[in-house]
């Protein structure tokens, strides 16, 4: 089984993906896939530094984040061009990380993705699951978080989808806004009902 695992930026997505990882259970990480495309030397960050200019590449060769990330969440057209570029690039990474998974008869596997539903890979999940908080919660998280004003952390939010048209797409619902123990608590809950009881073991204590 794929369990599709996304939310908003800053709701806390990471915090249940490490508690599955606690349980053996293995996790993609979208964001690590992301990086890996665009590392020196690949088609991702030649196909960047031509689209984006000479700019968004750093001294040492590598991807210059902050000046990708100012310019692509202010502007929504260079948003989408980037995904144009990446979004191939990082599905083709998946599917082989899940034909391998699979061909190892691994009963569960994780794919954590902040923007599945943009990127539109919820259609390869069994299920998905949406870690969500209240607005304001999310908003004053990603400014600590990132260090961020109200304008640019505003800007990032609502460059991804609203959270509460997740929320409707979701087979379930995790609420992070309470404390780490409650929200550990959903997770386990999920995993027994959902027939994966036999994997919480005592690795994660």
């Amino acid at each position: 089984m794929v369990l599709g695992l996304t939310g908003g930026i800053a709701t806390g997505k990471s915090t249940v993906s490490e508690f599955f990882k606690a349980y053996q259970i293995p996790v993609i990480d979208a964001d690590k896939v992301a990086r890996e495309v665009v590392e020196p030397g690949t088609k991702g960050l030649k196909e960047i530094q031509t689209t984006f200019g000479w700019q968004m590449i750093q001294p040492d060769g590598t991807l210059d984040r902050h000046a990708l990330g100012t310019l692509v969440f202010s502007q929504p057209e260079k948003l989408a061009q980037l995904n144009s570029i990446t979004g191939p690039l990082i599905k083709k990474a998946v599917v082989r990380k899940l034909r391998g998974y699979r061909r190892r008869q691994v009963p569960l596997v994780i794919y954590d993705a902040p923007t599945l539903f943009e990127a539109h890979g919820a259609a390869g999940m069994n299920e998905i699951m949406v870690v969500n908080v209240p607005d304001q919660v999310q908003l004053q998280r990603l400014m600590a978080r990132d260090h961020l004003s109200k304008k640019e952390a505003l800007e990032r939010i609502n460059a991804q989808m609203p959270l509460a048209e997740k929320v409707k797409r979701a087979d379930v619902v995790i609420d992070n806004s309470d404390s780490v123990d409650k929200t550990k608590a959903q997770v386990v809950r999920w995993l027994n009902e959902a027939g994966f009881g036999s994997l919480i073991t005592d690795k994660s204590n």
